[in-house]
């Protein structure tokens, strides 16, 4: 009986690790979306939010809190100075995000300062012209751009060194032309962008899958590239990628979240299964899709380690070109 009893402790010890790990719930989620409402940040907060409550993964009501300043910089700040042990909140992230600690924007806070959760889905780019534009295939842009890079001209919304810059560069680099002497033209946005190819004012427009599906369906633009590992669903299925075409050239704009570096192990653990359960859910794609996302799932030690090398590649880019030392 002393052994049967003794037994039955050491096992009851062993799973309360478990239980406790299981029975975590946050009592007050909260996701930090770190730009103005209605951008990708806040777009992300409140479909993650909306969906884990709708799917019971998260029981108690999960809310946006928008913080704005330096695309995430305020947002990590307050993590690391009001929050660093928090088990409720979430913080959105992007690959301008990852770009941005390349760069060194967020000050002394690295990809090594907080705990990586996952993703919730990415967008693609893509390398766009006009319809009537003589670049038939991305062949041809590589051999205009190897000929005189000063001659193609390429703009997106985002100065140089965004994120828009570098698939241009990318595709300048690739194509072995030295990004630094091709042109390009920033504008506020990729709706100016997509305006100006239109008009005819550049030739190419390095942008998003999501920005220019309709002008893509409509017939009004010709896309050379997915920036994409795998072609993507209607209407880019019958659009080769660059790696396709030679150019080993990918460029996703990752959405996911991060917490606090000093939250416990069972939050992490919760926070990294809930976005896991949710990318199974049934009713997640039609919920994703329908913000412009497509599939891409990543999560917990694989999501880290994706986060770090994407950044170190970065911040190589970066120097290599010149924007930081």
């Amino acid at each position: 009986m002393i052994r049967i009893a003794a037994t039955t402790l050491a096992v009851a010890l062993a799973l309360a690790p478990m239980r406790a790990e299981a029975q975590f719930q946050p009592t007050n989620p909260e996701c930090i979306a770190g730009a103005g409402p209605g951008g990708g940040f806040d777009l992300t907060c409140r479909l993650l939010g909306r969906m884990l409550n709708e799917n019971g993964i998260v029981t108690a009501p999960m809310r946006t809190t928008n913080m704005p300043g330096g695309i995430g910089a305020v947002a990590m700040n307050h993590i690391q100075a009001q929050r660093r042990a928090d088990p409720n909140t979430v913080v959105a992230v992007s690959t301008g995000s990852f770009l941005n600690l390349a760069t060194g924007k967020f000050g002394r806070w690295t990809e090594n300062d907080v705990r990586w959760i996952g993703a919730i889905g990415a967008d693609f780019g893509v390398i766009v012209v006009r319809k009537d534009s003589p670049f038939q295939t991305l062949a041809d842009l590589v051999a205009a751009l190897k000929a005189n890079p000063g001659a193609v001209p390429m703009g997106a919304g985002g100065t140089v060194g965004s994120q828009d810059w570098m698939k241009a560069a990318l595709i300048a680099r690739a194509a072995g032309v030295n990004p630094r002497t091709m042109r390009y033209v920033p504008y506020d946005g990729g709706g100016g962008a997509m305006a100006a190819l239109l008009g005819g004012h550049i030739q190419v427009f390095p942008g998003d899958a999501s920005e220019v599906k309709g002008q893509l369906a409509a017939g009004e633009v010709r896309v050379l590239a997915t920036l994409s590992p795998d072609r993507l669903p209607a209407p880019f299925a019958a659009v080769p990628t660059a790696k396709e075409q030679g150019l080993d050239v990918e460029w996703a704009i990752i959405r996911g979240v991060y917490m606090a570096p000093a939250a416990p192990d069972e939050a992490y653990n919760f926070w990294v299964e809930a976005l896991r359960k949710l990318s199974a859910s049934p009713n997640w794609p039609a919920a994703r899709d329908g913000q412009g996302l497509f599939a891409f799932d990543s999560f917990g030690a694989e999501f880290t380690t994706l986060v770090k090398a994407r950044v170190a590649t970065m911040r190589e880019l970066s120097k290599e070109m010149g924007l930081i030392q």
